[in-house]
């Protein structure tokens, strides 16, 4: 696993969240070109301005992935390449589990590698659609977590231990 530091993204980051998003689009062929560089790192500006964005930090201080968070909607996930499968991905998705009781975004039907990932971190999958509501208008698939109970009433009974002492 790589050591990796997790921390809000700030403005300046926008131009290499951007390219992350355009070397995903590149290196999926099934995945249509909708968007410039440009417009990828527009979006990822507008997703840092919203507050929605932390990311992950390699030892030498290279952002190497992100996670783009509304409350429990995950609008995106990225790790550059070189870094996938060292526990980053993993990383992101563990922090922001850590946010909120459940988690839902969707990934496309044929990011199989997706599917695995979101499946080994406890996710269900909820729903396929064709792709008719996104814009590429490819077949897709919704992912729900929820946080077990156990966990859920724990930290209640944590929260009201520390409200009355």
């Amino acid at each position: 696993m790589t050591q990796v530091t997790l921390r809000t993204a700030r403005s300046t980051d926008a131009g290499k969240l951007g390219a992350m998003i355009t070397e995903a689009v590149a290196a999926n062929p099934w995945k249509p070109r909708l968007h410039s560089g440009a417009e990828d790192i527009s979006h990822a500006g507008r997703m840092i301005d919203h507050g929605w964005v932390s990311v992950a930090e390699d030892d030498a201080g290279q952002i190497i992935g992100f996670i783009a968070r509304e409350a429990a909607d995950v609008h995106a996930l990225f790790v550059m390449s070189k870094a996938q499968g060292k526990g980053v991905g993993t990383a992101l998705l563990d922090h922001a589990k850590t946010q909120v009781d459940s988690l839902n975004l969707w990934t496309f039907q044929a990011n199989t590698g997706a599917q695995r990932f979101y499946k080994r971190h406890a996710f269900a999958e909820v729903e396929r659609t064709s792709g008719a509501d996104n814009d590429e208008g490819l077949p897709d698939v919704r992912f729900l977590w929820s946080k077990p109970k156990s966990a859920t009433i724990e930290a209640l009974a944590t929260k009201s231990k520390d409200a009355t002492t």
